[in-house]
């Protein structure tokens, strides 16, 4: 696939390098959250995502604060706090990495809408994770050589699991670019609501420690609800936007008369 033009080193250094950081530290808070809490109620905490984007862009400009937004913003975190209340087994220290993870990948977010919009750098997730992965990789190496590399020595190292793991990660972001270019962007945040739910049924069948109560499919619910009501919202708003910026401005300038 042919790399876009209009890289530079400047741009790679004030942009992609922040954004492979930040995909990095959103491995590792996430992954590390998964030590601490089960995979269902992780997923129930990752419904709060566009919260996060949406504070973290109205403080950057990119987003506008309005009353229906904050209520979509309010519905979605009082679902989150009802899943949370309704958790048997809740670890606030799980809780508190994977909030971490949550916010890191609301600033990859944000930092790739700013590299689209305000840079002019368009990258599709192919060209994106070309860019981004070695700086991720580099970023996760240092603090694994401190923190990690001396519990390897007693590491069960099951190499087909990660591998599984790796080629589903890239099989991830190559449909979400096949899917994008024969359909829409609404159509991959439609199936994410769909695949949530999926995940977290499916991780109480497949694993015991796993325990959803009434309250937690109630609360993430609503979170759930709430985060349908953006992604219908996010995209109109955004498509009424470019209406007005591309329609053309009344002149008061009347024919055969000079300004």
């Amino acid at each position: 696939m042919k790399v876009e033009e209009g890289m530079t080193l400047e741009i790679y250094v004030t942009s992609v390098i922040p954004i492979g950081a930040m995909f990095a530290m959103t491995l590792w808070l996430g992954n590390t959250a998964y030590l601490y809490l089960t995979v269902a109620f992780s997923q129930m905490l990752k419904a709060i995502m566009p919260v996060a984007v949406f504070i973290l862009g109205v403080c950057v400009g990119l987003e506008i604060m309005s009353c229906k937004m904050l209520l979509i913003m309010s519905v979605i975190s009082f679902g989150i706090l009802v899943a949370s209340y309704g958790e048997l087994n809740i670890n606030w220290i799980g809780v508190v990495y994977q909030m971490g993870g949550i916010v890191s990948e609301a600033l990859r977010l944000i930092l790739m809408e700013i590299l689209v919009k305000r840079k002019g750098i368009k990258l599709n997730p192919v060209s994106l994770m070309y860019y981004m992965s070695p700086c991720s990789a580099i970023c996760l190496f240092i603090p694994w050589i401190f923190l990690e590399r001396s519990k390897m020595d007693t590491w069960d190292f099951h190499v087909l699991v990660l591998s599984l793991n790796s080629l589903c990660t890239f099989a991830l972001n190559l449909s979400v670019f096949l899917v994008i270019s024969q359909t829409s962007a609404l159509t991959i945040r439609i199936a994410g609501v769909f695949k949530d739910w999926v995940v977290v049924l499916v991780s109480a069948l497949l694993f015991a420690e796993t325990k959803l109560t009434i309250i937690n499919l109630f609360g993430y619910a609503i979170a759930i609800a709430g985060v349908a009501a953006y992604n219908n919202y996010k995209p109109k708003n955004s498509e009424n936007i470019k209406l007005v910026s591309l329609s053309p401005v009344k002149s008061d300038k009347e024919p055969g008369k000079p300004w």
